[in-house]
């Protein structure tokens, strides 16, 4: 073999080398970028990845499937009217989910809930599921459809007519939350810090020392009196 031969040829192998360098970094780094996988919550026929709150079993006389949502029953048997809790609790996570309303009803989207307290919003933060029109906590911003319950309103919200479906989104990421809805993000803040510890001093939350003080919980969909609907229920951890 002479000189320019086996030069080519060390010239060949480098240049094989390099491109499966790059394939494989290409490839490293796609994976590394792939969000995790969604969980579903409900899938429009069971309700094996809900409990009631503070319950090892599903409020099933309150809470039933009607056509691919899970509704709540106005005036159904009052030992099962509680809010529906996840069996897992969720840390840094994106909760997707659609919701409506009958005229006048009101429910939540408690994030962060532990079961120390006798009620998931003493501990949770809630993203309000409202008929702003017809209920009393709509004349209020901070207490409207998307805000942070009592204490921050939404922004430039698209809140669709009763009987239609509504999608809402939270994301909690390392402290910082931020609540959409239609598409649009209405607000966000961060857990902890001073303007929120201000706004809870401000609130009937005040009275409930640990409200908002928890990093990892789970999460509720609210019993409130009125029929809800609830689909496409999905959470992806962060």
């Amino acid at each position: 073999m002479n000189a320019a031969t086996s030069t080519k040829r060390t010239a060949i192998s480098v240049n094989v080398w390099s491109a499966a360098a790059a394939v494989f970094l290409l490839l490293a780094s796609t994976v590394g970028d792939a969000k995790p996988k969604w969980k579903i919550l409900f899938d429009g026929k069971s309700t094996s990845e809900w409990r009631g709150f503070r319950r090892e079993t599903f409020p099933s006389r309150c809470w039933i499937i009607e056509g691919d949502s899970i509704k709540t029953v106005a005036g159904c048997d009052a030992a099962d009217q509680v809010d529906i809790l996840t069996k897992d609790k969720y840390r840094d996570f994106e909760l997707e989910l659609e919701w409506r309303v009958s005229p006048g009803a009101n429910s939540g989207i408690i994030y962060l809930i532990s079961e120390d307290q006798d009620q998931t919003w003493k501990t949770g933060l809630e993203m309000q599921v409202l008929d702003d029109d017809k209920h009393p906590d709509g004349k209020k911003p901070t207490t409207s459809a998307g805000a942070l319950y009592d204490l921050i309103a939404p922004s430039d919200k698209t809140l669709r007519p009763v009987g239609e479906y509504n999608r809402a989104r939270v994301v909690v990421n390392k402290g910082h939350v931020e609540h959409w809805l239609n598409g649009k993000k209405v607000l966000e803040y961060d857990l902890g810090s001073a303007p929120i510890k201000d706004l809870i001093a401000k609130s009937k939350f005040k009275s409930f020392p640990r409200f908002a003080q928890n990093s990892e919980g789970f999460v509720a969909l609210q019993f409130h009196g009125g029929d809800v609907w609830f689909r496409n229920v999905r959470i992806r951890a962060l």
